[in-house]
């Protein structure tokens, strides 16, 4: 898979670029929107992500301008902007998926595999495991079709969760994706309280299972 990044601040661009090849993505930079643009131009990538502020444009205006152009290539739009009107904005301007900063690589990731299993003509945005369905571009969470009503923080674990099937994440994972801020990390009860409710509200059993000792999953079956 052969990924863009697009990021003006070049210690977090060749970080980044560093993780993915570790993934063994193929991975190129830009740190403008005139090199992006150019890249854009010269070769098809897989997924581009994309930060919103650059020194000689912004990343909207590159996304929209793509789409003008019919570029059907995935965005992941990095941002330190998290209001909803944002997240409102990047979506209908075509974006796919959407990252505030600060992000853990661990969600980066699950979003990154999400995008590209997708199709770029019709993607899917429906997460599914038995009666449980997470519609990741409207956030609607729905059990045999019955939608149910979860905290930010729930959402973002059952999210996270359902995007990782199969996968055992710690409780240090999931308490870095609830918890911008490292001193929260020490709060280990955290995470479970949440998946408590979680449970309850979803109220299917054995969905989320727990790893003795390392943490929580979903399964397919």
């Amino acid at each position: 898979m052969h990924l863009l990044v697009v990021e003006d601040e070049h210690t977090v661009a060749d970080q980044l670029k560093q993780l993915l090849e570790q993934e063994r993505y193929s991975c190129d930079v830009a740190y403008n929107y005139r090199d992006a643009l150019e890249l854009i131009d010269e070769k098809n990538y897989d997924l581009i992500l994309l930060d919103w502020n650059l020194p000689d444009g912004d990343g909207l205006s590159l996304l929209k301008l793509m789409r003008e152009e019919n570029t059907n290539t995935p965005v992941l739009m990095l941002s330190a902007k998290s209001e909803i009107d944002d997240r409102v904005e990047i979506l209908d301007a075509g974006g796919d998926d959407y990252l505030s900063k600060p992000y853990s690589n661990i969600e980066l990731f699950a979003r990154i595999r999400a995008l590209l299993r997708r199709d770029t003509t019709q993607k899917n945005t429906l997460l599914q495991c038995k009666e449980l369905t997470l519609d990741t571009r409207s956030h609607e969470v729905k059990v045999s079709g019955n939608p149910i009503h979860l905290s930010q923080t729930e959402y973002s674990l059952l999210e996270l969760l359902m995007q990782n099937k199969n996968i055992v994440l710690t409780r240090y994972q999931l308490n870095e994706h609830i918890c911008r801020e490292y001193n929260s990390l020490k709060q280990s009860n955290l995470v479970d309280v949440h998946i408590k409710n979680l449970r309850k509200k979803i109220g299917i059993e054995d969905c989320i299972m727990t790893v003795r000792g390392v943490g929580y999953t979903i399964k397919d079956k």
